[in-house]
């Protein structure tokens, strides 16, 4: 029972460790030191009061402690023979490691895509979910911040893909990292996003920080987690998304124009000046 006690508290320590630097560096970054910088990336411009951080870093924490008794239970219960979980890393190609962790994240996006319609259902919406949406302008603190049950529906899809895909540890280390950096660029409430990405098939398949802060704002459509492809396929995605994309991406790059003119202006200056005076000394 004690061996029991510590491996439990070792696995929450680390998934705790886990959310405060993968979540924290982001918001210590774009919300502290360098928000004046990156303003004009920011998708919502009111900000979040102090008391939606502390809610949902509590909730994150108690999210953390669900996940943590899910995967115990996967990984260290009698269950583990009934998974598809392999410890030999030569037990399957090396190459099947990264195949695996790709299908483990397209089974993860239509898990949870149909299990987000489902808790928005108006019956079940009051009971797990609307706790989430009570950070209507979400932040990194956000990513975890779920209702108990909504923790339970969201760490199954663990147990889901262990028992469909065979999957080594460290491919379940790189789902689970995988996964919450994704979480906490959606709810960033910055898009950061790199320009070439509009222009690109790669937009047209996976969401943006604005695709999901859409879902925030608007309390519907945009339920994809990774990709956008069952909201366009199924025609819930919000009709305002790539408009809006745009238009923050217009913010942003109008900012760099004028600090590009401003770096510039008295570097054109001081050359009009020289011209100035060498005409002056030609005439003379």
């Amino acid at each position: 029972m004690q061996q029991v006690i510590e491996i439990f508290v070792r696995l929450f320590s680390i998934s705790t460790v886990r959310y405060f630097v993968l979540a924290g560096i982001p918001f210590l970054l774009y919300y502290k030191l360098l928000n004046r910088w990156y303003s004009q990336s920011k998708i919502q411009k009111r900000e979040a009061a102090g008391s939606d951080f502390f809610r949902d870093i509590l909730h994150s924490i108690q999210t953390t402690a669900v996940f943590t008794v899910i995967g115990f239970a996967i990984l260290y219960t009698p269950f583990k023979s009934f998974t598809r979980i392999y410890e030999g890393i030569t037990d399957y190609p090396l190459w099947w490691i990264p195949v695996s962790l790709f299908l483990s994240l397209v089974v993860h996006d239509t898990y949870f895509y149909w299990m987000h319609r489902l808790l928005h259902n108006k019956s079940l919406f009051k009971y797990a979910h609307v706790l989430h949406h009570k950070s209507t302008n979400p932040s990194p603190w956000t990513s975890y911040s779920f209702h108990i049950l909504e923790a339970v529906a969201e760490g199954l899809v663990l147990l889901v893909i262990t028992l469909l895909i065979p999957m080594h540890f460290i491919t379940l280390i790189l789902f689970v990292l995988t996964g919450f950096v994704i979480n906490v660029y959606g709810h960033l409430g910055y898009e950061i996003a790199p320009k070439w990405l509009r222009k690109t098939f790669l937009f047209e398949i996976f969401n943006t920080s604005v695709h999901h802060n859409l879902h925030h704002s608007k309390f519907k459509g945009n339920y994809g987690l990774y990709f956008r492809l069952w909201d366009r396929l199924l025609k819930t995605e919000n009709p305002d998304y790539v408009k809006e994309y745009d238009r923050i991406q217009e913010q942003r790059l109008s900012r760099k124009r004028a600090k590009t003119y401003q770096s510039s202006a008295p570097a054109e200056f001081e050359q009009n000046v020289n011209l100035s005076a060498l005409n002056e000394n030609s005439r003379g």
